[in-house]
């Protein structure tokens, strides 16, 4: 099985099984990290699923939509890489992804 690995916001990396065909949000939440509220439930809108995307694949990721855009515009934590977790569609492909949590807020 794919791995996603993750940054908690303490600095904590942990590898989660990660399955293809779930969002990146999806297997941060479900693998139990509370950190990640995901309040939407991945309707993109709320940005509670901010996430930093590691510069090696952020080419790897689809565009950023004008609702993910406003959103991540309405943080105080927007970096480069910032996108919404509930956005990013995991893939055997993207095995190793490495995301770090945003700051809440």
């Amino acid at each position: 099985m794919a791995k996603l690995i993750l940054t908690t916001r303490d600095g904590t990396v942990a590898p989660i099984e990660a399955e293809p065909g779930l969002t990146v949000m999806e297997i941060i939440r479900d693998s139990g990290v509370d950190e990640m509220l995901a309040i939407c439930g991945g309707c993109c809108s709320c940005a509670t699923c901010h996430v930093y995307v590691a510069p090696e694949f952020a080419a790897r990721m689809p565009a950023v939509g004008d609702d993910e855009n406003d959103l991540l515009d309405s943080s105080d934590y927007r970096q480069e890489h910032s996108r919404l977790a509930c956005q990013l569609a995991f893939s055997a492909d993207l095995d190793g992804l490495q995301v770090t949590l945003a700051p809440e807020g």
